[in-house]
């Protein structure tokens, strides 16, 4: 197990408003999430330019899969 997969399963089921990512957004860090339509295995990633690309994630890096 990855040391923040437990982190992630326990976050999985909590839903909460966006504020903390509007913050992060504004302070220059992108954010990443799921929608009911993403792909398996993928990420929403936005940026803080307004651009959003689904990702996938590696120990060795980001791919970027699409750009939205």
């Amino acid at each position: 197990m990855y040391p923040n997969e437990q982190l992630w399963i326990e976050l999985a089921g909590v839903e909460s408003d966006d504020t903390a990512a509007r913050a992060g957004l504004a302070a220059g860090h992108p954010i990443y999430y799921v929608e009911i339509d993403t792909p398996d295995g993928l990420q929403n990633e936005e940026i803080p330019d307004g651009r959003r690309e689904l990702v996938r994630f590696y120990c060795e890096g980001d791919e970027i899969v699409c750009t939205l």
